[in-house]
């Protein structure tokens, strides 16, 4: 680990950043290896290696013993952990640079802003209102943007009355589905910090009547069985579990379903579309940008 001499001003906190990368696959856990120590915990992805930089913000100077252990356990059975960079910050707005980093966003008809956002939002538009924070999802990522267009698309088409978001992070694509057609959603996140964050945003956008939370890994939710079959189920995951679930994602979905997967790769997109297809699914459309892909599959006609 390293350090930098740089000191706070006298009446300001002191920060400290840690920073790891790592694979894709890793990135969920090694995210909640830095957060008993963390005040705040981003992921950036570095699209030419396919591989993830992990960082966190913290309060005090981290425990360099207690980090370690968590790495080393994040990374069980999987090969050597990784090395944390941590670094002392000098005094920055962090507050403020966040906010001005966080514009408003018009994807198809949904426009996302945060509450310090006081300009009106364009006419007709499905407002999501959200504030930058622990959880993955504030629609500028170009997985979430991909989501957001397919599904922009398929509700010109068609109307779905029970959608899934499975791997909800912050909640942003069951805000949209719920508030662009006005119909009850289960959403669920294997981490539960993630469903918190989400279920916030969920009372800040006014329907956290209308989105029913879970958390837990995969399908194995009781929400999700309870609100079983989808006629729409989004997963903004990763390659490598998309694959892995899809025959539980097709018992879930009914036969003329829809399925949105993203998360992923351009160059994964062949390994997840022949997952699919032995349960019945097929690829309806693919779009990518800046090398991510969103699949939108189809399931056989009723």
């Amino acid at each position: 680990m390293t350090g930098s001499p740089a000191a706070p001003m006298a009446d300001a906190p002191t920060l400290w950043r840690i920073e790891v990368t790592a694979p894709a696959d890793a990135a969920a856990a090694v995210e909640a290896a830095l957060q008993p120590q963390c005040i705040a915990v981003s992921r950036f992805v570095d699209e030419a290696r396919g591989r993830w930089r992990i960082e966190g913000i913290a309060g005090a100077e981290p425990d360099a013993r207690a980090l370690a252990a968590g790495l080393a356990q994040a990374f069980a059975g999987g090969g050597p952990a990784p090395t944390a960079t941590v670094e002392r910050l000098a005094y920055r707005d962090w507050v403020g640079e966040t906010l001005a980093g966080f514009p408003p966003l018009t994807v198809g008809r949904f426009h996302i802003r945060g509450a310090h956002v006081t300009s009106p939002p364009p006419a007709g538009a499905v407002v999501l209102r959200l504030d930058a924070g622990r959880a993955f999802g504030s629609g500028e990522h170009a997985s979430t943007k991909g989501c957001l267009l397919a599904l922009d698309r398929l509700g010109r088409a068609r109307r779905f009355r029970r959608p899934l978001d499975l791997g909800c992070g912050s909640g942003i694509l069951a805000l949209a589905m719920t508030k662009a057609w006005r119909v009850p959603v289960v959403a669920a996140d294997i981490d539960a910090d993630a469903v918190r964050v989400a279920e916030a945003n969920a009372r800040l956008n006014g329907v956290a009547g209308r989105v029913r939370f879970g958390c837990g890994p995969g399908y194995r939710v009781p929400a999700i069985a309870a609100g079983a079959p989808y006629d729409l189920i989004v997963a903004n995951i990763l390659a490598r579990p998309l694959a892995r679930l899809a025959g539980d994602l097709a018992r879930h979905l009914v036969p003329d379903g829809v399925a949105v997967l993203a998360g992923l790769l351009a160059s994964d997109a062949n390994r997840v579309i022949a997952a699919h297809r032995p349960f019945g699914l097929r690829l309806g459309h693919m779009l990518v940008l800046d090398g991510w892909a969103t699949l939108v599959l189809t399931g056989r006609p009723r």
